[in-house]
């Protein structure tokens, strides 16, 4: 039985049970002098349980999971919420200004976690992250989208050796889930050696509103606050229980070329079905692109101009 929630401080500020609580966790300068900041949202809940977190836009256009969080803190009510939770809409501020995946430094958040107090703006900006947001969590979900350029089919990745994780991605409900090592740097990384179960959701294109992929984003994120009985269920189980994979595989251009794409995001293809055809501007010369194996395109290239050499689809690999 749960016990009733206390006082949840951070930087200063205490939210009381049942309330929630916009604050600002002050970041760095600008060459203005004007201080830049990064927004979080507290819900602390009326009883006592898990402490999530939802973060998004570590890269700073990646977008989609901005608006899975404003859809998320509508439905969840402090009056009706067991644990806290912690919403960090846009973790990269300087890039989400700029519409750009990196910060003024041209450094990748992403890859500069758990981060320093005394070094460069990214890894300033990875250390306030964990020790005011991951390091007061027992859970964290992080959303992102394809890169430039690119866009991806819906799909978690996580440890699923890990029991918590695998079970906290089963019942996210995307049509699959790949078992990933974690990348050197990657906020991913530094909660799971902290032992912080952690999803990381892809979906969508970077500077682009995709409505499935976020309808799919708050689906999850809210049966897996019902999986931790942090909330009662606000979102209809899955279709079918998500399909779990280990290796991907990009297929690479041969030539260079203007592309023409064969298959669609979410199809199954077979070993040497061909993907797609790269052709010159006249239509004298193309060279066929065949997929490498059996499995399911979770990403293509969204720019039909590519040289030789260039990832055109990635394929989860499965055989069945």
């Amino acid at each position: 039985m749960s016990s009733p929630q206390v006082d949840f401080e951070i930087n200063g500020t205490v939210v009381a049970p049942g309330s929630r609580q916009r604050l600002e966790l002050p970041v760095a300068r600008l060459p203005t002098h004007t201080m830049m900041s990064l927004p979080i949202t507290i819900i602390n809940g009326v009883q006592s349980g898990p402490r999530l977190w939802l973060s998004a836009a570590i890269h700073g256009d990646e977008i989609n999971g901005v608006e899975i969080i404003r859809q998320v803190l509508a439905q969840v009510e402090p009056k009706q919420l067991s644990g806290t939770l912690i919403a960090a809409p846009i973790v990269n501020v300087f890039g989400f200004i700029e519409q750009s995946r990196y910060l003024p430094d041209r450094r990748d958040l992403n890859r500069s976690f758990p981060g320093s107090p005394r070094g460069s703006l990214a890894a300033r900006l990875a250390h306030l992250f964990m020790q005011e947001v991951v390091s007061r969590c027992s859970h964290g979900i992080d959303l992102h989208t394809a890169s430039h350029y690119r866009t991806n089919w819906p799909h978690i990745r996580a440890n699923l050796q890990d029991v918590e994780t695998c079970r906290c991605a089963q019942a996210f409900g995307t049509p699959l889930v790949i078992h990933a090592a974690t990348r050197d740097g990657s906020l991913r990384q530094a909660a799971a050696q902290r032992g912080i179960p952690i999803l990381l959701y892809e979906a969508g294109e970077a500077l682009r509103f995709d409505q499935d992929a976020i309808q799919m984003g708050v689906d999850g994120a809210l049966r897996v606050m019902s999986l931790l009985e942090m909330i009662p269920l606000k979102a209809p189980p899955p279709a079918m229980a998500p399909l779990a994979v280990t290796d991907t595989k990009w297929v690479r251009t041969p030539s260079s070329g203007i592309l023409h794409t064969d298959i669609t995001l979410g199809q199954r293809v077979s070993k040497k079905q061909k993907l797609g055809f790269v052709a010159d501007a006249f239509g004298d010369k193309s060279v066929k692109i065949a997929a490498p194996c059996n499995g399911i395109v979770i990403g293509s290239t969204q720019n039909p101009l590519v040289s030789q050499g260039d990832g055109v689809f990635h394929i989860a690999v499965c055989s069945d």
